[in-house]
């Protein structure tokens, strides 16, 4: 098995540099973190800054190496693990004294967690007695896990001088999985928006995804998902292979942040309950399947005592819902992502768009169709990104200049693929819709919908450079934020101790009495999607609605007497449902 962190939560990937160096900040106190690696230039940027801050010497990696994307990745997160490395070594040697970075250490334990419990009574200790438990302590530290995320739908091929397309492990997500793949790092890679065969079979090119002759696995898979179902595919593809995933995240199709993956009205409180009834017959399928494909690659078994690990997030707000989730689900991990864009202890958040977080209200937050992807995407009305956005068309010059093209796939136009959020498209396609047969309103609706496109390549990233005083290529300056809905009801600037302590309840961040439930912000958030869109299957989705509202009012009274109090914020019943049921099935 891996090591496990200390800690019951885990800090998200967000954006492309909201968490891009997040692991500097908070592994050495144990938390999990998630970097993105597709963005390979601001990876570079990144590693640049570091080792000028270090006063080491910094060797480029140009973009006219054809290797370069995943040499960026493997560079930088080999100095990730360097630093953190050290910064656990000199935490480790630190007194126990009052500031210093190993008391934090010790404090910020989940509540009730042994080596806490050693600590406070440690306090108490003098001479002898408490220079023997401050040695028996240390060796306890345990890092947080510097793991990595890549987005499966951003895989697009990659092209040499002369226009033709490289091999496979040229695209974006396979150059990124190759850095991860040849770093030192023994952590976790977070495989997230779905299946993608081609990825999944290439991870076999890399013998760390596989048991070593201990049994022992350096590098892991993550599989977010959104369903049981999803989990039970994607596990059995990659357990045929010889590939054991290590935990299912699962995640909210639409009360998360960044890009969103709505069910078919299925809502978490019922996912999360077939997880609970399946988990342990997925697994022993899924370790059977493994083992049979490692036999046949002639390779070592799966060690004896391995699981599969449970995470859950999306709109998580209060010690009690996340108790609910690891204590009645059985989650080993919960994600606590949006909230943390108020810790500047913890992530890239520059101080113009934390004044504007901080001064929204939850209409603010709304669900968008920015990104290229063509994907549902969260969005922040008062960012400089869509300042930014709203100023170039009154300018009549919508769209944006395309440097980077990590989201370059559209060949409606040309024959090498463009991002439909660039101005050329945008160019392009107006004039089709100017010229089109259609009424002057069919036609402003149509502009409209490819006007709403943003550069997320540079708006995700550059406020990581803003933060760190980077030089901005190009002069983008404009930030795109995608928070979940939950952040509507933060506000203020937090500490790390100051947001741990509030996950575990020691004492809590005064929220905004507004804010529902988190199952109960789910549901409304489906409600508003399908009265807005059009599902496929419409009455499927409203009867998954009226099933998930059943089943939280019965989970309600099951959990009555558990002394469980992630549910009494739960606001549902019968007849305030049944108006809403009604409006939904017509």
């Amino acid at each position: 098995m891996q090591a496990i962190s200390p800690h019951t939560f885990h800090i998200p990937v967000m954006g492309l540099g909201y968490t891009v160096d997040t692991p500097v900040k908070v592994a050495r106190f144990g938390i999990n973190s998630v970097v993105s690696i597709i963005q390979d230039q601001l990876l570079e940027q990144m590693r640049k800054y570091y080792l000028e801050q270090r006063r080491e010497s910094y060797e480029p990696i140009p973009g006219s190496d054809p290797d370069h994307r995943w040499k960026r990745v493997r560079e930088y997160l080999d100095l990730l693990k360097k630093m953190v490395d050290e910064q656990l070594n000199r935490l480790r040697m630190e007194p126990f004294e009052e500031g210093r970075e190993i008391m934090k250490y010790f404090r910020m334990l989940p509540s009730g967690h042994e080596l806490r419990e050693r600590f406070m009574s440690l306090l108490d200790l003098t001479g002898n007695k408490r220079k023997t438990e401050e040695d028996a302590l240390r060796e306890f530290i345990t890092p947080g896990s510097i793991d990595v995320n890549i987005m499966t739908k951003i895989d697009s091929p990659a092209f040499d001088r002369e226009g033709k397309v490289l091999p496979y492990e040229y695209s974006l997500a396979a150059a990124a999985l190759k850095g991860f793949g040849m770093s030192t790092l023994r952590s976790s890679v977070v495989l997230s928006a779905g299946m993608n065969p081609r990825l999944y079979s290439f991870i076999t090119g890399f013998d760390d995804f596989f048991p070593d002759k201990n049994g022992k696995i350096n590098k892991r898979i993550i599989l977010k998902v959104s369903d049981f179902r999803s989990a039970d595919i994607q596990g059995r593809f990659l357990a045929k292979k010889g590939i054991w995933v290590s935990e299912f995240r699962v995640e909210s199709g639409l009360n998360c942040g960044g890009h969103a993956f709505p069910t078919n009205g299925l809502l978490l409180g019922p996912i999360l309950e077939e997880f609970l009834a399946g988990r342990e017959r997925l697994q022993s399928e899924l370790f059977r399947l493994c083992n049979e494909s490692l036999k046949t690659l002639g390779k070592p078994s799966l060690a004896e005592d391995e699981t599969i690990r449970l995470s859950v997030q999306g709109g998580i707000g209060t010690s009690a819902e996340d108790n609910l989730l690891r204590e009645y689900y059985g989650a080993d991990s919960t994600g606590w992502g949006s909230p943390f864009l108020l810790v500047p202890e913890a992530t890239n958040v520059d101080r113009g768009t934390i004044a504007d977080l901080n001064a929204a209200k939850p209409e603010d937050y709304f669900i968008s169709h920015a990104s290229p992807l063509g994907v549902p995407f969260h969005n922040f009305r008062k960012s400089s990104g869509q300042k930014n956005l709203k100023e170039r068309i009154q300018a009549g010059r919508p769209g944006s200049p395309c440097y980077l093209r990590f989201l370059s796939f559209n060949t409606e136009y040309t024959d090498k693929p463009i991002c439909v959020s660039s101005r050329q498209y945008l160019h392009e396609k107006s004039r089709e819709i100017q010229s089109g047969t259609g009424s002057e309103t069919e036609k402003q609706n149509m502009m409209r919908e490819i006007e709403e496109k943003e550069c997320l390549c540079e708006g995700l990233s550059v406020t990581a450079l803003l933060c760190n005083n980077i030089p901005v290529p190009h002069n983008l300056e404009a930030v795109t934020i995608c928070p979940g809905p939950n952040l509507a009801y933060f506000s203020g600037t937090y500490t790390l101790e100051e947001m741990v302590d509030h996950i575990y309840g020691r004492k809590a961040i005064p929220l905004s009495p507004l804010r529902p439930h988190f199952f109960e912000k789910e549901f409304s958030l489906y409600k508003n999607y399908m009265e807005q869109s059009e599902p496929r299957d419409r009455k499927g989705f409203t009867e998954n609605l009226a099933a998930g509202v059943e089943y939280y009012n019965e989970l309600k009274k099951r959990l009555s007497h558990s002394g469980l109090k992630g549910l009494n914020a739960l606001t549902f019943n019968a007849a305030a449902y049944s108006e809403t049921e009604i409006k939904l099935r017509n």
